[in-house]
Formats: structure tokens, C-alpha cells, sequence
């Protein structure tokens, strides 16, 4: 209670985060192992650890079946290490440390394009997003590239810039790393070649990046300064004040 009142933040006690990376899981083969062999149903997934979420119809019960399948699972693997020797715990370990520590690191923040600032040369980093949003809607201002494509790594080093057209979300950390607007820089470019989850919101493997092609948008008559957007809607005018008219 003195957390809860005095704490910045507090924790949702409903909430149980649990690490599977140290026993060799991603966050996807914990989840499936515990729906199809024990019936124990998840919440979210990571890349290293699972969330599972109570309420108010779970009892005692049900968490001494989890902890009693928690120690199963651990059991098994401790016999799986002692009966496999000594190349088996070479490749246990190298699992748990790629999953526990050899993480990409999250991208910063890079810039929006120029086209979609109003002060390219201001050392803030604001951009108008929606104008780079609708302007994804027009095919003929967008292009693709895989993730993996020598394309990538030429434009990287010697342009044209690569402009993301979508926001990109993967879950973890289900929040973007890229949006509408924003220079795609080598930071996460790489992020997005380390990256091992499943779920990428915005992103298709089989298309890769969508991107606004920079020539396009500069050769297209509706821009931000024309009083209306890509998506060919008019820009609303200012207010005008009702003070002194």
C-alpha cells in the first residue's frame, strides 16, 4: 500500500510476467507448450518471456497448477542437461544467451523527411505525419523492398533516402520503431534484421517496407505548402481571432 501511494508508478498485481529465456523458450514455444500439453492459456508473448493475466474467477487452485507445471517443466529440462552431456548444455546455454543477451537494441528515433517539416533545419524533430500517412495511399508514390535486399544497404550509404510509408509495430515492444514520415536509418535496419518475432504490425516479409518514393513525392503538386494534403483534401484555414476584429 505504501508503493501504491508513494511509488511513480505501481504494478498491476494481476499481472504475472514470467521469464522463459533463462530455460531456453522464446516467448511463442512457452506459450504453445503450455496451451497444448498443460491447457494453460496466455495473455502476450516476448521475445524471452510470457505474460499471463488473472481475474477474478481464478482460485488457489489454479496457481498451484501453474507453479506444479512450472516445476515439471524445469525438471525435464534438468534431465534433458544431465542425460545429453556436455555438448547439450554448449547448446542450452548458447540458446539462453542468445535469447537473454544478445538483444537488438531498440532504434532511436531518427528524423522525418524533409518534405514533411515545415523548418528542415530546425534542430527539433517534429514532422506533419499525417501528411506522409495519406500520401501511402497513393500507389504511385509508393514503392517496396525486402528487408534483406543489397537495395537497402546501397540507399543506406548513397540515397535516395528510405521514407517509411506505415507505421511498423512489432510485439515486443508493441509500440512503433517506424512511422509514416520517418527516415529509415542503419539503426533500424538492423534492429529489424535481428528481430525473431512473429507478430510485426505494418510490415510483410513476403512485400517488405512499404516506402514513398522521395521523387515522387517532390514531383507531386499537392504538398503541404500548397494549402492542401497528399490526400488531395484542402488544408483548413486558421482561425481568425474574435479579439480586435
Amino acid at each position: 500500500m505504501k508503493a501504491l501511494r508513494e511509488d511513480e508508478f505501481a504494478l498491476d498485481v494481476t499481472r504475472l510476467t514470467l521469464v522463459c529465456g533463462s530455460a531456453g523458450f522464446d516467448g511463442t514455444q512457452f506459450k504453445n507448450l503450455l496451451a497444448a500439453e498443460y491447457d494453460i492459456q496466455l495473455n502476450k508473448t516476448s521475445r524471452n518471456s510470457v505474460l499471463l493475466q488473472t481475474n477474478i474467477n481464478n482460485t488457489r487452485s489454479d496457481i498451484a497448477q501453474l507453479i506444479k507445471v512450472l516445476v515439471e517443466i524445469s525438471q525435464g529440462i534438468e534431465k534433458k542437461l544431465a542425460d545429453g552431456g556436455t555438448k547439450a548444455k554448449e547448446a542450452f546455454a548458447a540458446r539462453v544467451k542468445s535469447l537473454m543477451t544478445d538483444v537488438p537494441n531498440l532504434p532511436n528515433f531518427s528524423s522525418f523527411y524533409s518534405h514533411f517539416r515545415e523548418n528542415p533545419s530546425s534542430k527539433t524533430s517534429e514532422g506533419d505525419m499525417r501528411l506522409a500517412f495519406f500520401a501511402a495511399y497513393r500507389e504511385d508514390q509508393c514503392e517496396h523492398l525486402k528487408l534483406f535486399s543489397p537495395e537497402i544497404d546501397k540507399r543506406l550509404k548513397e540515397g535516395p533516402e528510405l521514407v517509411s510509408a506505415n507505421f511498423v509495430i512489432p510485439y515486443p515492444p508493441g509500440f512503433p520503431i517506424m512511422v509514416p514520415g520517418q527516415v529509415i536509418n542503419a539503426e533500424t535496419i538492423e534492429f529489424m534484421r535481428k528481430l525473431d518475432v512473429k507478430e510485426i504490425h505494418g510490415f510483410s516479409a513476403a512485400l517488405g517496407f512499404k516506402l514513398l518514393n522521395p521523387a515522387a513525392i517532390q514531383s507531386s503538386k499537392t504538398t503541404s505548402k500548397s494549402g492542401s494534403d497528399l490526400s488531395g483534401n484542402a488544408k483548413p484555414k486558421k482561425a481568425r481571432s474574435a479579439v480586435g476584429d
